[in-house]
């Protein structure tokens, strides 16, 4: 790989969207992992200390907040790190020959109803919140 296909770490910002898509696409895997996150609802942010966002993972129940299924919820059937994508349960477009296809959506236009609490790490840690008060109560 040469130097312009290259993901650099030393970059910092830039108000060009062009190089702002380059960094998000040429990004490793463990950064574009820290790029799933996606708003909690009231209820789970009061319950867990103030969690706002939080990782989408397999199995977590989401609501839709954009576009043509707004506002339908169902699980989260498949995430893909590698093109930032979130296949959730029952969305699914009908094409021209009848079959049906299934629909991504980006996190940001999700909401986590519902985790999934069957990876102990993650329950661990959202007990750990949960002892902890929040920072900023309201």
């Amino acid at each position: 790989m040469n130097s312009k296909t290259k993901f650099s770490g030393n970059w910092k910002r830039s108000a060009q969207t062009r190089k702002q898509r380059k960094f998000r696409h040429r990004a490793p895997l463990h950064l574009k992992q820290k790029m799933m996150h996606a708003h909690v609802a009231k209820a789970l942010r009061s319950k867990h200390s103030g969690i706002r966002a939080t990782q989408v993972r397999k199995n977590d129940k989401v609501r839709i907040c954009r576009g043509e299924f707004k506002g339908k919820e169902g699980k989260v059937e498949r995430v893909q790190l590698k093109y930032g994508r979130v296949y959730v349960s029952g969305m699914n477009r009908l094409k021209a020959d009848g079959s049906k296809i299934p629909v991504w959506f980006h996190p940001s236009n999700l909401l986590v109803v519902e985790f999934d609490l069957s990876d102990v790490k993650r329950k661990t840690k959202l007990a750990e919140r949960e002892k902890t008060p929040s920072v900023n109560p309201k």
